[in-house]
């Protein structure tokens, strides 16, 4: 046998946490949910995708008969651009778990994807920092709420590696992710003295119905882009990769992690392989 028995028993990471995931209905969020109540968390999901997250709520209840499946994880519908539906959100968290362990702000839109700044539009600028900054911010705030009291808890954002380079995502994401950034080391610092923790998740593209739909291309095509185009080869990039990356910073594993911005991308936002492309395309050329 390769390797253990999908019926073995694990570690329970997170035994005992509540767990918030907004953006939980699908991509990064729905990867995270389930591994989230893998580990022992009770996980909120927090979506607009009213019929995906309760679907995904019944397949996981459905999935974890064997044990007492009351409360582990429960849908609730939220635009995260609404503070008022936010605060209802924490609020309903806490009438029902008592606590607060982990917020996990993964909400996000790419808008539109025209590259150009002529091409843009300022209503998708306003939509994309609404629901990617906006939505981060607002989340943190409440989560603050609650948390800062109990002196614990973890506070998680998504990024994108677009937070480190240039000239491959549209302005509006580019710089959404840049100010998300910005927000978790500014919040890391204030809530550090709380016994908060706060990081952010960078991953690289990958191929969750988010950035096929924006491309409007299938899965399979999307990953072959992104394993051409990969620095690391011989492994895909998946959605699960980015809910370990959530299940190690929200973990006890990480207790002293904190102002991270967590790079899922395999290497490639190290370099720059432009010369080297160049290049070979010359002597190639000869």
């Amino acid at each position: 046998m390769n390797g253990p028995s999908s019926n073995s028993p694990i570690v329970k990471r997170l035994k005992g946490k509540v767990a918030i995931i907004t953006g939980g209905a699908s991509g990064f969020g729905e990867a995270t949910a389930r591994l989230f109540v893998q580990h022992g968390a009770k996980v909120v999901i927090a979506d607009m995708q009213d019929e995906k997250g309760l679907a995904l709520c019944n397949e996981i209840i459905a999935c974890n008969n064997h044990v007492d499946v009351t409360d582990i994880i429960s849908y609730v519908h939220c635009n995260v651009s609404d503070e008022t539906d936010v605060k209802n959100l924490i609020d309903q968290t806490i009438s029902k778990h008592k606590k607060l362990d982990i917020m996990f702000n993964n909400a996000g839109i790419p808008g539109d994807i025209n590259p150009t700044i002529v091409g843009s539009t300022s209503e998708n600028f306003k939509k994309v920092f609404n629901i990617n900054v906006l939505g981060g911010f607002v989340g943190a705030k409440h989560a603050a709420r609650v948390m800062i009291p109990k002196k614990s808890g973890v506070i998680l954002f998504s990024a994108s590696i677009a937070s480190l380079i240039a000239g491959e995502s549209p302005h509006a994401y580019t710089v959404s992710k840049h100010a998300i950034v910005g927000l978790m080391k500014n919040l890391c610092v204030e809530m550090g003295p709380h016994g908060i923790r706060v990081n952010a998740i960078s991953p690289c593209g990958i191929s969750t119905p988010l950035l096929s739909n924006a491309l409007g291309v299938d899965k399979e095509i999307v990953d072959g882009l992104i394993c051409e185009s990969s620095v690391l080869k011989g492994v895909k990039p998946e959605a699960l990769d980015v809910a370990n990356a959530a299940l190690f910073l929200a973990s006890d594993e990480a207790k002293f992690v904190s102002g991270v911005n967590f790079v899922v991308d395999g290497g490639y936002s190290v370099t720059n392989p432009s010369f080297s492309m160049a290049v070979n395309t010359l002597f190639m050329g000869n």
